[in-house]
């Protein structure tokens, strides 16, 4: 029943050329960072990354962009990278921008399985354009579609080995919600515990969206990252 793999690179067998990848986080905090940098050993290309924003310069995501692996930006804050704007610029990457909430509530109702949902946020902004508008009860909305992919790489903090997941503090950011909302969930770890360590009222991520577990080999300080 373990879910565990102990080989970051097996378990990003999963990613290919051309997935939609949700990566979790908020800047560097949350992002699953040894998941993304077995992806920057990986031969792959032409990737949708749906993401809070694409890392920074040099560091997280950053790497990947910089490898040009990344062929669209689907997030909210992209500014703390400059080498987005560089490459925006140079018409070398796609970008979307979502207000964080709408990002938020895009990834909940493609976990909910719905279709999309109608949303006040941007409505009147060059957010819009492009959008399906409707009034109802003489307010109007713009028609956000749900986002759904291929996989999701995520970070928690602890997960047992069936595949329940415990964050935290705010490095749980929009991990959970990735979680429920693409095919094929990758999970990186601070610590793996055998079934019953976990407090059932700390899990936030049951097992049964999850696929695969690694323990992560980076940890986030003050200083940096460091390999644990």
């Amino acid at each position: 029943m373990t879910k565990v793999m102990d080989n970051i690179q097996d378990a990003l067998s999963f990613v290919e050329s051309g997935h939609t990848v949700l990566v979790g986080g908020f800047g560097l905090i949350g992002a699953p960072l040894s998941l993304i940098d077995g992806l920057t050993a990986k031969d792959v290309k032409d990737l949708t990354i749906v993401s809070n924003n694409l890392g920074e310069s040099g560091k997280g995501l950053g790497i990947l962009l910089n490898q040009n692996k990344i062929k669209k930006g689907i997030g909210s804050y992209f500014t703390s990278n400059r080498d987005v704007g560089d490459k925006y610029q140079k018409g070398e990457i796609e970008l979307e921008l979502l207000p964080q909430g709408t990002l938020a509530e895009s990834l909940r109702a493609g976990g909910a399985g719905l279709g999309g949902y109608y949303t006040t946020t941007g409505v009147g902004t060059d957010l819009a354009k492009g959008k399906e508008e409707r009034e109802i009860d003489g307010v109007k909305y713009i028609l956000e579609k749900a986002i759904r992919a291929d996989v999701a790489l995520i970070r928690a903090h602890k997960a047992d080995t069936l595949g329940n997941l415990v964050y935290y503090k705010t490095a749980r950011n929009f991990n959970p919600l990735m979680a429920t909302a693409a095919k094929k969930v990758i999970v990186e770890v601070d610590e793996i515990v055998e079934p019953g360590v976990l407090n059932p009222e700390e899990i936030i991520t049951p097992f049964l969206f999850v696929d695969v577990i690694v323990e992560a080999n980076q940890v986030l300080t003050k200083e940096g990252v460091v390999a644990k």
